[in-house]
């Protein structure tokens, strides 16, 4: 018998259904720092993100203990579609229309294994620092869609249905949001 470790997701799934609660432990620690990412590059607050990271395992596991899940699509293309519904409703809540925080630093934490020199760390932050300012300067459709495609790793037919779009405007935003950014660097002459 496979390990849990080996499991397909879809089996991992029934086995917590069944009542083994280390199949959901290693559910989410597949998808854990791709779920966080994309909330956090969303929302740019790192409470906020680890709040609505929490909301979203507690919505797979109500939904996957009530047997509501439905096997049509990837298991994380699910998962980031709840977290990118809990965004959404998030800032409809607040009636915010900008995606944005002032908190840049919490992103470093996110990308920054200790055990890197710190020159590499310090330019690694410098890197993201910039590239933070930049991704703030696109829309949010924009940004939206170059953070779930480089950062969440998502492919674009995925990107076009956790944003009820299709795949043409996802590649469209994709697009333009590449197109922006290098007028911006170039504006602002910046390189990363």
């Amino acid at each position: 018998m496979k390990s849990l470790t080996q499991a397909l997701d879809n089996e991992l799934i029934r086995s917590f259904q069944q009542g083994n609660q280390s199949a959901l432990e290693v559910l989410i620690e597949r998808y854990k720092d791709k779920i966080y990412t994309s909330i956090f590059f969303l929302v740019k607050d790192k409470h906020l993100a680890e709040d609505l990271f929490q909301d979203v395992f507690i919505k797979v596991i109500d939904t996957l203990r009530s047997n509501r899940y439905n096997e049509e699509g990837k298991f994380v293309q699910w998962a980031l579609r709840i977290a990118h519904n809990l965004c959404v409703d998030y800032f409809r809540k607040i009636k915010r229309t900008k995606i944005i925080s002032s908190d840049d630093s919490a992103v470093f934490e996110t990308f920054t294994p200790n055990s890197e020199p710190a020159d590499t760390q310090i330019t690694k932050e410098q890197t993201n620092n910039s590239l933070q300012r930049m991704l703030a300067l696109l829309p949010q459709e924009q940004r939206e869609v170059i953070v779930l495609r480089h950062y969440a790793d998502l492919s674009f037919k995925e990107i076009a249905e956790l944003t009820n779009t299709s795949i043409n405007t996802a590649l469209g935003r994709m697009r333009y949001g590449l197109i922006n950014l290098r007028k911006i660097m170039m504006e602002n002459q910046l390189a990363l």
